[in-house]
């Protein structure tokens, strides 16, 4: 048996493009996908954090270091340039495996600039968050 859990997210970006007419996906700037673990086209989770919208769909890898982020195709009619965004991903893993799975959080800046990467210990119920950073960080 496997189940569910939380791999990794990339915690508020802000979208920076919405294109209507592309094929369904959403690009994300190739490091900010790397600093999270979480892979190109890897299924992930989009919640909208100014409208409450989600979605599934997949990443593809946009240029490093242009910090974009663009939800594509219907997905565009989901979010707004400026809008902020948790994604998400999951990974499917025994129960034995789950209880040391460490998840990867980054917490990026309002111009998508990594700010913290930290992973969570599955042992704590929470984890060692900056001062300035709320637990809200934990909830998508």
């Amino acid at each position: 048996m496997t189940i569910t859990m939380f791999k990794a997210k990339l915690h508020r970006l802000r979208v920076t493009e919405a294109d209507l007419y592309y094929e369904g996906s959403i690009t994300i700037d190739e490091e900010l996908l790397e600093e999270a673990g979480i892979l190109p086209y890897e299924k992930v989770q989009v919640v909208n954090v100014n409208n409450g919208a989600r979605l599934e769909t997949y990443t593809i890898p946009g240029e490093p270091g242009e910090r974009t982020v663009c939800l594509n195709g219907p997905a565009a009619r989901l979010a707004a340039k400026g809008d902020q965004v948790i994604v998400i991903s999951y990974a499917e893993m025994t129960p034995d495996e789950a209880e040391s799975f460490e998840p990867r959080v980054c917490l990026v800046d309002d111009n998508n600039d990594v700010k913290e990467s930290m992973t969570l210990d599955p042992k704590r119920k929470s984890p060692d968050l900056p001062e300035d950073v709320s637990e809200d960080v934990l909830i998508a």
